[in-house]
């Protein structure tokens, strides 16, 4: 978690909303990582979890079902983040700060765990929640050190 915490405050630099994002391979190595990039590619699906993906699965030489392995994310994912989670194949979520207001992970929905759907994975969440929660609310106050 601490290394999407690192890459958390990489999208606060570039302008984003704090959120960073690591996949980790079967045997714990990081496969993908990614940070928030929707203001600096002006592309509205540059979620940290989508790139993050994007990346483990080009590791992967391409091969999209991303068995065995995990999502660490600083924010509970979104319904679209936590779609690609359930259709990657992602054995696992784990994230630190809920998010009450656009959560798809436990809070608001709970897209990842719905038993209609044909794969769902496990989810840990609230790891490092209080230090993933600080980055995002000292960032929408504006603090100087933030922005």
């Amino acid at each position: 978690m601490r290394r999407a915490l690192d890459e958390a405050v990489r999208a606060r630099e570039s302008g984003d909303v704090p959120v960073g994002a690591v996949v980790l391979g079967p045997g714990g190595e990081v496969i993908g990582s990614g940070h928030n990039a929707r203001e600096a590619w002006g592309d509205p699906t540059a979620h940290a979890e989508i790139i993050a993906i994007r990346a483990a699965a080009a590791a992967l030489h391409g091969e999209w079902r991303l068995e065995g392995c995990t999502l660490l994310v600083t924010l509970e994912p979104c319904t679209m983040c936590a779609g690609a989670t359930v259709l990657s194949r992602l054995e696992r979520v784990v994230y630190g700060a809920v998010d009450p207001k656009a959560g798809a992970a436990g809070s608001l929905w709970d897209v990842v765990r719905d038993r209609r759907l044909n794969h769902r994975p496990e989810v840990i969440h609230g790891v490092l929640a209080d230090e993933c929660g600080a980055l995002l609310t000292d960032f929408f106050r504006g603090s100087p050190d933030t922005r």
